[in-house]
């Protein structure tokens, strides 16, 4: 998966904003709240929300670490994008998507048009 393949795809979700936080990491949120980010600088790493009973599955594959700072919230960092199938991935991006979209008050969700 490229930079242009994971912003296509982070986009293409109703209500998502993208940013740039730090300096050089391209941030994808809903409703506020980040669902995964990407660093702008090669190669191409990426960290995203997964369920509690993927987290230790995902890190214990090579290639998949848990995301500094975020790895308490269950977040793990891909440094090879290629170390999963890419439609495991795709999935895993749709996946964090919905969990944090899921965590969002009615307020949040009705203000994103998500309601």
């Amino acid at each position: 998966m490229h930079l242009e393949a994971l912003q296509a795809l982070c986009l293409s979700f109703p209500a998502v904003t993208e940013d740039i936080k730090w300096e050089h990491d391209l941030c994808f949120s809903v409703g506020g709240k980040m669902f995964c980010v990407a660093s702008l600088e090669p190669p191409l790493t990426f960290s995203l929300k997964v369920t509690d009973a993927e987290f230790e599955e995902l890190i214990a594959l090579p290639c998949i670490m848990p995301a500094p700072y975020l790895a308490r919230y269950k977040w793990v960092l891909f440094e090879n994008p290629s170390a999963l199938p890419q439609a495991k991935v795709e999935h895993l991006i749709r996946q964090s998507y919905e969990l944090i979209k899921g965590k969002l008050p009615k307020k949040e969700l009705k203000a994103a048009g998500l309601l």
